[in-house]
């Protein structure tokens, strides 16, 4: 790399030009196809912080081998690698990023296959782009070709402890019983919650199980996610399980019903189906580099 590449390269990080002027970057959503449905996506909707989307590749501003990036210019000022570390860790700022991002990406899968990049990826200018495309062109077709046609679904369990009760009412005794100590009725109730909360969470491991079971028998790949927690999980209960599958489109009502009706299996235990969405778990296109870091 030539000492003047180095110079822009580091400007950019910082948001200026070598001269001193206000630079851009550019900011990837997805890649697809260059048949002219996402020409039609780009015209119509905006990106992050409102910016003009566009296209790079497919005979545009380089070759991309018969692909094309979706993409914005953004200032390095906000985007650059230090500015965008920063906005990282701001949750609010985070999750306002991350809208408009999967905005685009929904909105281009609705209508057209696409591999959604990771959240802010971002690179110093268009050659480097075009150089991505040029360098990952077949396995990009590839995962293009075995996408088409499908949708992500996800599948998440819930148990609920405040229906613990309902596993384990007490069967009326048949006789009066000689009242207990204060003592020992509050150790009868605790040893009852712990076995009910037992019972939930094994319910739980069980319908998960199943859920699994059948949901592999209707896609074509499976992937894993951490249970969600806090404010990421907006159900009543503990998200025990979190997954998602590849389903092809036809089978995705199929998939919902058969998956959704194991919820009636346990009470306390609740099953989520979420979805249709662009496949995320199994179209990340590793591009190279770190999430935050103009490459």
């Amino acid at each position: 790399m030539s000492t003047q590449e180095r110079t822009r390269e580091t400007a950019a990080a910082l948001g200026t030009a070598s001269d001193g002027s206000e630079t851009t970057l550019t900011y990837v959503y997805a890649v697809g196809r260059d048949d002219g449905v996402l020409r039609g996506v780009a015209g119509r909707l905006a990106g992050v912080d409102g910016h003009e989307l566009g296209l790079i590749g497919g005979g545009g501003w380089g070759d991309g081998g018969g692909l094309v990036a979706l993409v914005s210019s953004v200032p390095a000022d906000v985007f650059g690698e230090s500015a965008l570390r920063a906005q990282m860790e701001d949750l609010g700022r985070l999750e306002e990023i991350a809208r408009a991002h999967h905005a685009v990406i929904d909105a281009a899968f609705a209508e057209t296959v696409v591999l959604p990049l990771r959240l802010a990826t971002v690179y110093l200018d268009e050659r480097r782009v075009v150089a991505m495309l040029t360098e990952q062109r077949l396995p990009f077709e590839r995962l293009l070709a075995e996408l088409d046609g499908h949708v992500e679904l996800g599948v998440k369990v819930y148990a609920d402890p405040a229906a613990v009760s309902t596993l384990t009412a007490p069967t009326p005794p048949e006789a009066p019983a000689a009242p207990a100590s204060p003592g020992r009725a509050y150790l009868a109730r605790r040893r009852a919650q712990r076995r009910g909360t037992q019972d939930l969470y094994r319910a739980a491991g069980d319908i998960a199980a199943e859920a699994r079971s059948v949901a592999e028998s209707l896609s074509r790949a499976r992937a894993v996610h951490r249970p969600q927690q806090g404010e990421l999980s907006r159900h009543r209960g503990e998200n025990v399980s979190n997954e998602a599958y590849l389903v092809a489109t036809e089978d995705a009502d199929r998939f919902r019903e058969r998956v959704g009706d194991l919820a009636l299996r346990a009470p306390g235990v609740h099953v989520e189906v979420t979805g249709p969405w662009a496949p995320y778990s199994f179209a990340t296109a590793e591009t190279g580099g770190d999430e935050g870091a103009p490459r």
